[in-house]
């Protein structure tokens, strides 16, 4: 069973390719696909901030 640091780094680096992905989404203007993006984004965002996690460091999309 995966320890809550594993659980907290693995989330971390799901997050930052969510990000990197929503960047490239907006940048193509494809909408549903930055709907769906966004929608993991804020899952990922209220797991991490439940964890500890600093968010205004590694938040780049800030919504």
């Amino acid at each position: 069973m995966p320890s809550a640091l594993e659980i907290t780094k693995t989330a971390m680096d799901e997050f930052e390719n969510i990000q990197r992905y929503m960047v490239l989404a907006k940048k193509e203007n494809a909408t549903e696909t930055y709907a769906e993006l966004k929608r993991r984004y804020l899952y990922l965002k209220a797991l991490l901030n439940v964890s500890g996690v600093n968010l205004s460091v590694i938040d780049e999309i800030k919504e």
